[in-house]
C-alpha cells in the first residue's frame, strides 16, 4: 500500500498509459481486494447489477488488443495536423498504449446487466450511476497499491466481437469499458492540470 492521504489519493490517480510495467505480473489477490471495495460504491436502486470480466489470458488480450487498435489509429489520424503541448503529449501516450496494449498483464471489463440502446436518458444515467463508481472505486484502489488504469472505450466499437471473445451473452449484458491494468514504473504521479474552478462550476443557475 502506498502511503497516500485520501486528497493525494483522488488528485494523483491518473490516466496511465506509459508507465505501464508490462513484465510485471499482477497478483490475483491483490485484484480481488481492489474489487472488493469496488462492490462498496453505490448502486441505483441497490441493483448491484455490475460485473467484472478480467482478462489475465494472453490470447485473450492479444484479441482484445486487435479490436482496440483497429479504432485506436483511425481515431488518432483523423485528429489532423500536429500537436501541441499535452494534446501532444496525450497522442504519443494513446500511441504508445496501441502499440503495447496486448502485453499489459491485466484487462478489467465493467459491464452491466442489460442493454441500453435507444433506452431513456433517465435509464442510461441511472445505469452509468452503478457502474461508473464502482469503476472508478475499483481504479482508486489500485492506484493506492501502486497500480495504473486508464479508461478506455475504443473496443466498444467492436463489442459484440469482444462479447463472443470472453463468452459474455451481448443481448444480455453491456460493456462500458476496458481498463489497463498493471503496477507502475515508479509511483510519483502529480495533479493533472485543469482549468480554473470558475470555469466549471455554475451556483444557482447556469
Amino acid at each position: 500500500m502506498l502511503e497516500l492521504t485520501p486528497d493525494e489519493l483522488l488528485s494523483t490517480t491518473r490516466a496511465v498509459r506509459k508507465r505501464l510495467d508490462l513484465t510485471r505480473p499482477v497478483e490475483r489477490e491483490v485484484l480481488e481486494e481492489c474489487l472488493r471495495l469496488a462492490q462498496q460504491a453505490p448502486t441505483a436502486s441497490y441493483s448491484q447489477n455490475w460485473h467484472f470480466v478480467v482478462v489475465t489470458d494472453p490470447e485473450k488480450r492479444a484479441a482484445l488488443g486487435e479490436l482496440w487498435r483497429e479504432v485506436a489509429f483511425p481515431y488518432l489520424d483523423r485528429g489532423g495536423g500536429p500537436r501541441e503541448g499535452q494534446l501532444a503529449k496525450i497522442g504519443d501516450a494513446v500511441v504508445h498504449l496501441a502499440d503495447h496494449i496486448h502485453e499489459v498483464p491485466v484487462h478489467v471489463i465493467p459491464c452491466v446487466v442489460g442493454r441500453y440502446e435507444g433506452k431513456s436518458n433517465p435509464l442510461v444515467a441511472s445505469m452509468f450511476g452503478s457502474i461508473v463508481p464502482a469503476a472508478w472505486s475499483f481504479m482508486l484502489a489500485a492506484r493506492s497499491r501502486g497500480l495504473g488504469t486508464v479508461w478506455t472505450t475504443f473496443h466498444l466499437m467492436h463489442e459484440r466481437e469482444a462479447a463472443e471473445i470472453l463468452g459474455i451473452p451481448y443481448d444480455e449484458v453491456t460493456q462500458v469499458a476496458l481498463i489497463p491494468v498493471a503496477y507502475t514504473i515508479g509511483t510519483d504521479f502529480k495533479p493533472g492540470k485543469r482549468k480554473p474552478l470558475d470555469s466549471m462550476v455554475h451556483w444557482d443557475q447556469w
